[in-house]
């Protein structure tokens, strides 16, 4: 039995040439469409089995927001992403996304169906090779100079550093908004401002960057942060409150 897909896709000849071949194979190909304002909302209208979505930059920043919002309002759905020989930064923030596979754009169809079978059964659908890689490099990351969380640094304005130090510590758009006492809507404009500035492409990705290169320890943690570890941590004796003005 075939499987009900939707193909999004920068090239709109690419993604009919891959509906046309997917029909041929016994699938029922919903829409072949290319990336838009509104191809989240298609998606989610039609609600297929697999969504595949292509792109050729897979580590810039927002790539995947689609994808955010596609398993956000319809979590049952499959995407499985097209892309060109990726960085390991490309594949996690991929997954990260809520994606359940990555495929090279240069895949034989075989390989494309095969991904679209594990992807529909629940399994993540990723070439062996691609995965090791990523493995390899997160295992086993490149040297970064001993200036490099400095330099890092110095490329956020003071805002943006807190905003970062609240990223790494978990915290969502609101806890960061009501941290620093501004609207959500600048909270999150100041996360997208350090994801883009760290060239990364999800909060994930910018607290293990900072992490990995000391930015963290260099950095000035708010109070409230320590409060909100403390309170992670059932420490109930301590304040959350803001101290008082210095």
């Amino acid at each position: 039995m075939g499987v009900r897909l939707m193909v999004v896709d920068d090239h709109r000849l690419l993604a009919e040439a891959l509906a046309s071949a997917l029909k041929l194979r016994g699938h029922r190909v919903l829409a072949a469409a290319a990336p838009a304002a509104g191809a989240a909302e298609l998606v989610i209208s039609r609600a297929p089995e697999v969504c595949l979505l292509g792109t050729a930059t897979p580590a810039e920043p927002g790539m995947f927001d689609p994808v955010v919002k596609i398993k956000r309002e319809r979590p049952q759905v499959a995407v499985v992403v097209l892309g060109p020989v990726p960085s390991p930064r490309g594949i996690a923030a991929a997954f990260a996304s809520g994606a359940s596979g990555y495929v090279r754009h240069d895949e034989r169809i075989e390989g494309v169906e095969r991904a679209i079978m594990k992807a529909r059964a629940g399994e993540a659908a990723v070439a062996p090779q691609l995965l090791q890689g990523a493995f390899s490099e997160l295992l086993n990351p490149a040297a970064q100079p001993d200036d490099e969380g400095q330099r890092l640094l110095q490329m956020l304005t003071p805002r943006e550093v807190e905003v970062l130090v609240r990223v790494a510590d978990g915290e969502d758009t609101r806890l960061i908004a009501a941290g620093m006492g501004i609207a959500p809507s600048t909270a999150r404009t100041h996360v997208q401002r350090v994801l883009m500035k760290l060239g990364v492409g999800s909060r994930l990705e910018a607290a293990a960057l900072a992490a990995r290169t000391g930015l963290l320890e260099r950095a000035e943690r708010p109070a409230s942060a320590y409060a909100h570890h403390a309170n992670a941590a059932g420490g109930a004796d301590m304040t959350t409150g803001p101290e008082p003005p210095r």
